[in-house]
């Protein structure tokens, strides 16, 4: 704690910002939950497109076991229809659409959305289910990227929370309780001279009355 001037001037001034500090404290508080339901609410979307993800990859692997048409795709390097290179050699990505947005003051990245680069196959050679399951794909690829965006919004808001929560305990452990000792320090001590004071006024006065 700093050392303070036990003045009057140097008490108005912790008393202004003794009320500073309280009024800018609710609004880091208030800042604060709503950065921790915020990032709640991101991990629980992550959650629920991740289950998607898991949805498609198991409706895929039905198809897959149905028609047991594996052996082209194979032939080409893939050892997984859905996650290795045969299918996943159809879908290229051409660009990551991304806008801004904005919470508790944070600015975030927002998924807007894939671009895909077109690619040819053979509609001859490959299995009915190839177009569905490029369709799920492309979902799926979509999803991922989202949930990168969405962890990215995470760790924004996340580095926020920790700024943010610093101060809340910086004003309400440490400035708001310093500044209230400082008051009364200054207190005390104005109050002891002024006692002093009129201690030695009627001193003053006593000898003053004696002469007369």
């Amino acid at each position: 704690m700093a050392k303070i001037k036990l003045t009057k001037n140097e008490q108005k001034k912790q008393k202004d910002a003794l009320k500073r500090f309280q009024r800018y404290l609710p609004t880091l508080m208030l800042k604060k939950q709503q950065l921790q339901l915020v990032i709640r609410q991101v991990e629980q979307k992550v959650v629920e497109k991740e289950a998607e993800i898991a949805s498609m990859e198991g409706r895929l692997s039905e198809w897959i076991g149905v028609f047991g048409e594996t052996e082209a795709w194979e032939s080409q390097g893939g050892d997984s229809p859905f996650s290795g290179d045969a299918l996943g050699s159809l879908i290229r990505i051409k660009n990551l659409r991304r806008g801004r947005g904005n919470i508790a003051g944070v600015d975030i990245p927002v998924f807007d959305g894939l671009d895909y680069e077109p690619v040819d196959y053979d509609l001859f050679l490959s299995p009915l289910w190839v177009d569905q399951a490029l369709v799920l794909l492309k979902e799926a690829a979509a999803l991922n990227a989202e949930i990168a965006v969405l962890r990215e919004q995470k760790d924004l808001l996340g580095r926020e929370l920790k700024v943010t929560t610093q101060r809340v305990n910086l004003f309400e452990k440490v400035k708001i309780p310093e500044t209230r000792e400082s008051i009364r320090k200054i207190g005390i001590y104005l109050g002891d001279q002024q006692t002093a004071a009129v201690v030695r006024g009627k001193m003053a006065k006593s000898k003053v009355v004696k002469v007369s």
